[in-house]
């Protein structure tokens, strides 16, 4: 595997480096020799931040960690990855995708061990012309990071989300 580490405000040691390829290095007996993984640290007011993002054909491996040490963080970001890695080896096999990125030894395992992802439950619920605005108060007074609505304005059915800081986002899909 490929490493592109970059870093704002924080110095690139060897130390970090060094642990970089340690943690990450537990990934490549997953990943094929070309794939690329780009990782960034970065610190802002004493929060330790790494990203690893692995691209390839159609899918995106992303995880992000933030802690008060960037050796926890790095520890934690290459957990996240390896779980995310072995949940979705079984669908990227059914659906022949990016199975080129990855060892053959490592797709050949066994994978009953692993957690396959269920949907305990569903719920129906009707969808109410409103304005963005008027859906950033319902999500509120039901307590939840997402609302789904209909737009009143494009007849559209659109989604808020809450963001980091006390901010909102909203996600209008094209079709």
């Amino acid at each position: 595997m490929k490493y592109d580490i970059s870093g704002k405000n924080i110095d690139l040691t060897e130390g970090l480096k060094a642990a970089i390829y340690d943690k990450l290095g537990r990934l490549e007996k997953f990943f094929a020799e070309d794939a690329n993984a780009q990782v960034t640290l970065s610190v802002e007011k004493e929060r330790q931040k790494i990203e690893v993002t692995i691209p390839m054909k159609g899918h995106i491996i992303r995880a992000e960690q933030v802690s008060d040490d960037m050796y926890v963080s790095i520890d934690m970001v290459a957990e996240i990855i390896e779980r995310q890695v072995v949940r979705y080896k079984k669908k990227i096999i059914d659906q022949n995708q990016d199975a080129a990125y990855f060892q053959d030894r490592f797709l050949e395992e066994d994978t009953e061990d692993y957690d396959e992802i269920q949907i305990i439950r569903s719920k129906r619920f009707g969808v109410k012309p409103m304005y963005p605005e008027d859906a950033c108060v319902q999500m509120e007074l039901l307590g939840h990071n997402f609302y789904v609505f209909r737009n009143a304005e494009t007849d559209e059915v659109n989604v808020v989300y809450k963001r980091k800081g006390n901010t909102y986002g909203l996600i209008e899909p094209e079709f």
